[in-house]
């Protein structure tokens, strides 16, 4: 009998050691995709994590740059996680900053913005903290929807838009556009 058990305890060895082998490569894959994703994303339509990058301390008050920058990403926080996503933003004259969120009812991020959000923006590898507010005044929404457009007439910035997603200058500002204005934390 000891012969018999012998060949059946080591095979049961061998698959101990396959299945634990297995379990850490899926394990090390898992880490190193995910570490990936924390590190590189949003991308495209896909959320990120925490937003690396330079981090300017200083309050901004003049957002004009913006509108040189073809993406914007914006980070908040739900719950006890963060989350990036890739967007349009724009800067009007006065060189308020807003963020574009078209069909912003639909998105997961939109509506869990609050009042006075606190979040990150990354415009060309530098992070500004900033302070979030949905904006309902039809004036201002029109102004940022004039600043969008305008913004987006820029061939350079339009490198990033899907196909037909151009506005034309003279559009007009669906209801199912939202827009934040962005303001820096102090």
């Amino acid at each position: 009998m000891d012969e018999e058990q012998e060949p059946t305890g080591r095979r049961s060895k061998v698959i101990k050691r396959i299945l634990l082998g297995s379990a850490a490569t899926v394990l090390l894959v898992a880490l190193a995709g995910g570490s990936y994703w924390a590190l590189t994303c949003p991308c495209e339509g896909t959320p990120g994590f925490v937003l690396l990058g330079e981090l300017h301390e200083e309050p901004v008050t003049d957002w004009g740059f913006a509108n040189d920058v073809q993406l914007c990403q914006i980070q908040i926080n739900i719950g006890w996680r963060p989350h990036s996503v890739n967007l349009n933003c724009m800067a009007t004259p006065e060189g308020d900053l807003f963020l574009s969120c078209s069909f912003g009812a639909r998105k997961y991020w939109c509506p869990r913005v609050e009042t006075n959000h606190s979040g990150r923006l990354r415009l060309d590898g530098v992070v500004y903290r900033v302070v979030l507010n949905r904006v309902a005044d039809p004036s201002v929404l029109e102004a940022a929807w004039t600043a969008r457009v305008l913004k987006l007439q820029n061939p350079d910035v339009q490198s990033v838009q899907p196909a037909g997603s151009v506005p034309r200058p003279d559009a007009e500002r669906p209801e199912s556009w939202w827009t934040f204005q962005v303001r820096s934390a102090t």
